[in-house]
């Protein structure tokens, strides 16, 4: 009996085994209808965060001064557009990357002025609205829900000063960051 078992145990073990997997087979009923059958399977996926920030432009020439513009004490310009697709909630913020603009260029033997502040450009979501200056800290100009394109318009006022404001050429980066809450 105990040689049997053992017998039957290895038959046991050298057969295939099923996989656990689900199927079904149809049958025909009456020898004409076949019976179907369903399995049901599973789908999965995980949708992480999509950002897109675009920018119209990521060179923004400023109007040089002119007479009327010292006068002012301003020129305005208009900056770029950007963009946001986000399918989540987002903000949209504004910085300067340094405190100071780069100065370079001597002309006619004057220096550019080396200490020109950020804040000396100036931004606003209007033309005719009230503008900012820029810092290296970031500022939320605007926020919003998920979006397959939301636009905004930025604008420039950069500051000048007669006695201040040497010939020469200035460069500052602007720092345009969308981030997530």
């Amino acid at each position: 009996m105990k040689a049997r078992l053992v017998l039957l145990a290895l038959v046991a073990l050298a057969l295939p085994q099923r996989a656990h997997a689900q199927s079904c087979t149809a049958t025909k009923f009456l020898g004409f209808f076949w019976f179907g059958c369903n399995i049901n399977t599973t789908a999965t996926m995980t949708v992480g965060t999509v950002m897109q920030l675009t920018l119209s432009g990521t060179t923004t020439t400023l109007t040089p001064p002119t007479v009327a513009g010292y006068t002012a004490g301003f020129m305005a310009d208009n900056g770029p557009t950007a963009t946001v697709r986000c399918n989540q909630a987002w903000h949209l913020q504004i910085a300067s990357a340094a405190t100071t603009w780069t100065a370079t260029n001597t002309v006619a033997g004057i220096t550019a002025r080396p200490n020109k502040p950020s804040t000396d450009l100036q931004w606003s979501l209007a033309a005719n609205g009230t503008f900012a200056g820029l810092t290296t800290t970031a500022v939320t100009v605007t926020n919003g829900t998920a979006t397959a394109g939301t636009a905004t318009n930025f604008f420039y006022h950069t500051l000048y000063g007669y006695a201040v404001d040497t010939p020469g050429k200035y460069t500052l980066a602007v720092v345009y960051t969308l981030i997530s809450p």
